[in-house]
């Protein structure tokens, strides 16, 4: 372990803690887990923030040298879980917040074997702040990060410009970063924050544009007003028409997700998009 300057919190979080006990079986997974599946990481100020002068040596920590992808928001760990045991020769870090979330993944990955993979129940920011070298990350992963979707609230959400320098950090250069979110203002918005980068460039670049984009049918049939229960206001298909596109076509190794078959269900689309670190 090396140590590292103090990096200042950032606000607001893009996260509320919700319940964060954990029942008895969890808990049980937890305690095994910790140390090993589970990272073991001394806490700051706040108990997803990492302490002061901490860091990990990866290659020790996964008894190897190897490409590293990092997922952001894990859950219970269906996507990253199922890449680890798809791709044995490379590592995978999974930033899940909620204790719950984190000690079921941990759990699965021990029930299942897949020594590659690495539970961090952190801040996601801190961990790219304080654990993640320049250049370490060959892929990115966010996947229907907390969409946020009251404007007084668009604040909290992840992507923002402050984060997408976080990515151009880490991410090493021609790695990719991948993103999925099934609310149409969001997808908006991670489009035009990640476009405005220097770092990063679209492969897709005009795909799916017109009255082929999903961002035009959400428009033409309001359907993320409609997905709520609330009263839908389709825009002429003038204002709706989505001449940029560039969305990306869905990543085969996103599982699909009961999170994502209730977006599916109450109408909404999934919007995927897909950038690479310039070298």
């Amino acid at each position: 372990m090396s140590e590292r300057p103090q990096k200042h919190y950032r606000k607001p979080l893009s996260f509320v803690r919700r319940s964060n006990r954990l029942k008895p079986s969890y808990q049980r997974a937890w305690d095994a887990a910790l140390g090993q599946e589970l990272l073991d990481v001394p806490h700051g100020e706040r108990d997803t923030s990492v302490a002061p002068g901490f860091s990990v040596d990866w290659h020790a920590e996964y008894g190897r040298t190897a490409p590293l992808i990092v997922e952001i928001g894990s859950g219970s760990g269906e996507a990253i879980a199922g890449a680890a045991a798809a791709n044995p020769d490379t590592d995978f870090l999974a930033i899940e917040v909620y204790r719950p979330g984190a000690a079921q993944l941990a759990a699965r990955i021990r029930r299942e074997g897949l020594a590659n993979v690495r539970v961090a129940c952190l801040d996601a920011v801190e961990v790219m702040d304080n654990l993640l070298p320049a250049g370490s990350v060959a892929e990115l992963w966010v996947f229907f990060p907390d969409p946020w979707h009251k404007s007084k609230h668009k604040k909290r959400r992840l992507v923002q410009p402050s984060f997408a320098e976080r990515a151009a950090q880490v991410i090493a250069p021609t790695g990719v970063w991948r993103l999925a979110t099934d609310w149409s203002d969001y997808a908006v918005q991670m489009r035009e924050v990640i476009g405005a980068s220097s770092s990063f460039w679209n492969p897709h670049a005009g795909r799916l544009a017109g009255e082929e984009s999903p961002l035009t049918q959400v428009r033409l049939g309001d359907l993320d007003a409609a997905s709520l229960g609330k009263p839908a206001h389709p825009l002429p298909l003038p204002q709706a028409r989505d001449d940029e596109g560039g969305w990306a076509p869905r990543f085969a190794a996103r599982v699909v997700t009961d999170f994502e078959q209730k977006a599916l269900r109450a109408g909404r689309k999934i919007f995927d998009l897909n950038y690479l670190r310039k070298p």
